[in-house]
């Protein structure tokens, strides 16, 4: 028996992950997560459903080669059983009329050390998509005596986790951000609710997001859960849909970090980074105006890379703004095509989900003077 599971960061050396697999997708009805979270003039608005199989096909192509990039350069790489996600999800507190995808794992799985969290989300069309995982998951615990095998606390999701009439097509784009900025978010304090990807992993250090998909209860339950990390919330008021840390603020090597420039991180919260020795430079504009169609995502999904060692990064291929700036801050680019995958879930790093990287807890943050827990 052998040890699978330890990843601490984003940045050490890949070995193992999970890819995603676009079967079965839809196009998931509204709810009051879903409500919020799609932009006003999304064309994903009124329509739901599965997705045409011409795009499920296309991503799957895309979500196929990174798993041969991956394996090309010997990183072992595992995929989730994907569900009949056309299917209703019916529980004592709610009913919606299908599920969604198993794309994005890093949405589901979050890896802290030798633990794999499945995370307790707000979205109800969701409420199932860890079971696309499970077949791995019992794997794992089969092979690796040291694996840690965690749910979070499964959240009910019922009216009670909304904030009632919160969502407002009149709402103009500035009273948006201005909610943001006061963190007035859709979700309710009632139960915890979290995504993976809101928790930026740095070793004895967790970043997470306080947005539209995680909320401040969570942060006190990873608190309590993990006394031996410092628990840190940071907010980012610039945007008008937060959701997901990893097209806003993405660490490529210990010491730096890329932030979108729309999005930056406010001067309190990134006094915490540079006075330790960390470097934030803006992200590089993307090289495009629109994201694709059917995408729930924005444009700054050209920032959404797979970091594979501390000089080697995968980035999407029409993104060659962002290659040039990943090529000047040092690091070895390998583009792939991959905007057919992006409707179904996000960018590279969205489409993964770590097993196992090299390396131990390091303490990157010797200045404490931040405290062990900062609840914005």
């Amino acid at each position: 028996m052998t040890k699978i599971v330890n990843s601490w960061n984003d940045f050490d050396p890949l070995k193992h992950v999970i890819v995603g697999r676009a079967d079965h997708s839809c196009i998931p009805p509204e709810e009051p997560a879903t409500s919020e979270k799609v932009p006003i003039d999304s064309p994903m608005r009124g329509s739901w459903g599965p997705r045409p199989l011409e795009t499920v096909e296309k991503a799957n192509a895309q979500l196929d080669n990174l798993v041969k990039i991956l394996e090309e350069r010997g990183v072992k790489v595992d995929r989730p059983t994907p569900l009949q996600w056309n299917a209703p999800v019916n529980t004592p507190d709610f009913r919606t009329e299908s599920m969604m995808t198993a794309m994005p794992p890093r949405d589901v799985l979050l890896t802290i050390g030798n633990e794999i969290v499945e995370a307790a989300m707000s979205f109800r069309c969701r409420y199932w998509e860890y079971l696309a995982y499970r077949p791995l998951l019992e794997r794992y615990f089969d092979e690796d005596p040291e694996f840690l095998w965690s749910q979070a606390p499964r959240p009910r999701l019922s009216d009670a986790s909304y904030k009632h009439n919160y969502y407002d097509e009149q709402i103009s784009l500035e009273e948006r951000l201005e909610r943001t900025a006061a963190k007035d978010f859709v979700t309710t304090e009632k139960e915890i609710l979290f995504d993976a990807a809101d928790v930026l992993r740095l070793g004895k250090d967790l970043f997470i997001q306080h947005g539209l998909t995680t909320n401040r209860k969570a942060m006190e339950w990873f608190k309590r859960r993990y006394p031996d990390l410092r628990v840190h919330a940071v907010n980012f008021p610039g945007d008008p849909y937060p959701i997901h840390i990893d097209a806003t603020f993405v660490p490529l090597r210990p010491g730096l970090i890329i932030n979108n420039p729309h999005r930056r991180l406010p001067d309190d919260q990134r006094a915490v980074f540079e006075k330790n020795g960390w470097e934030i430079v803006d992200a590089a504009q993307p090289a495009h105006t629109e994201p694709p169609p059917l995408c729930y995502s924005s444009v700054w999904l050209s920032m959404n890379c797979l970091v594979l060692d501390h000089k080697t990064v995968i980035v999407e291929g029409s993104e060659v703004h962002q290659q040039e700036q990943m090529d000047k801050l040092g690091m070895n680019v390998i583009p792939i095509d991959f905007r057919d995958a992006y409707p179904f879930g996000g960018g590279l790093h969205c489409a993964t989900a770590d097993v196992n990287r090299e390396g131990d807890c390091e303490e990157y943050f010797t200045d404490t003077a931040f405290g062990d827990v900062t609840l914005v």
